[in-house]
């Protein structure tokens, strides 16, 4: 239970963490099928699935499960010593991330916003919707946000915190607005910043970011304009766009498998080992 405990602690702390499980152990091992190990996200760990390799491995393996939010499989032939044995069995470990949901932040309370805020919002993502205007931004007009902020773009962010797994739109009303919100928004570790406009507005905005010392690490960071192009012309069908574009580059920048060491192996469903080709690796 203290695992648990230990859980719901770190997640009303707003940290992540995962949990690592031998779903699997053939021949010698010192730890059977069931036990749990949980990761914290600085890497301290509780519990434990035996030591040495298995323990160093998994927690690395762990922590880039909290980085892409993916469960993983990690197996094990265990070939050095335990407790001054050779312990020679095989172990399969199950990782599973408990991370917090992606957060959207849309600048920018509108027709796309409001659409926008509610496909996020069932598309899983925790969606805070900001404005500087409370006829825009309050529970009435945007249902299905999380939270609804009423402040100026130029400082909104500094009251949120932001980080790689913080994805931002901006589709203010103007272009002094739009300004004001990109500004903020390269301020932050956001792992993504879209932009609601056309090429003109693009060439305009990033013209002017370059004038004010921004350099090009910086303005690329932003992508405009924002959204799959799939034709949408209502502001449903570029909310559907933008989310699909949101949840394609959250997909593609998340890891696809964990390299394996000398002392992992793929174990087969009858207990044989499988080393991985290059093209599994």
């Amino acid at each position: 239970m203290e695992i648990y405990e230990e859980i719901v602690r770190l997640k009303n702390e707003g940290r992540q963490c995962a949990i690592a499980t031998i779903v699997q152990s053939i021949g010698s091992s010192p730890q059977r099928e069931g036990a749990k190990m949980l990761v914290r996200d600085d890497g301290s760990i509780m519990g434990t699935l035996g030591g040495g390799c298995i323990e160093a491995e998994v927690k690395q393996a762990s922590l880039m499960a909290m980085k892409n939010g993916t469960p993983q499989t990690f197996p094990f032939e265990l070939t050095e010593k335990h407790g001054g044995l050779v312990c020679g069995g095989k172990v399969l470990v199950y990782i599973e991330p408990v991370v917090s949901e992606p957060r959207l932040i849309i600048l920018g309370a509108g027709h796309v916003g409001k659409t926008l805020s509610t496909v996020a919002r069932f598309s899983g993502f925790h969606v805070t919707v900001t404005d500087d205007r409370d006829e825009y931004a309050n529970r009435k007009n945007i249902p299905h946000a999380h939270d609804i902020i009423v402040r100026d773009f130029g400082n909104i962010l500094e009251q949120i915190a932001v980080d790689g797994n913080t994805y931002i739109v901006i589709a203010t009303r103007g272009h002094n607005h739009d300004l004001d919100a990109l500004k903020s928004a390269l301020g932050t570790e956001a792992g993504y910043i879209g932009l609601l406009g056309s090429r003109r507005k693009k060439a305009l905005l990033f013209r002017t970011l370059r004038d004010e010392g921004f350099g090009d690490d910086a303005v690329n960071r932003v992508i405009t304009p924002v959204g799959l192009p799939i034709g949408s012309v209502t502001p449903e069908e570029i909310a559907i766009s933008i989310m699909a574009q949101i949840i394609q580059h959250r997909r593609m920048n998340a890891a696809t498998g964990i390299s394996h060491s000398s002392c992992s192996r793929l174990v087969k469903e009858d207990g044989a080992v499988q080393t991985a080709s290059p093209s599994e690796g």
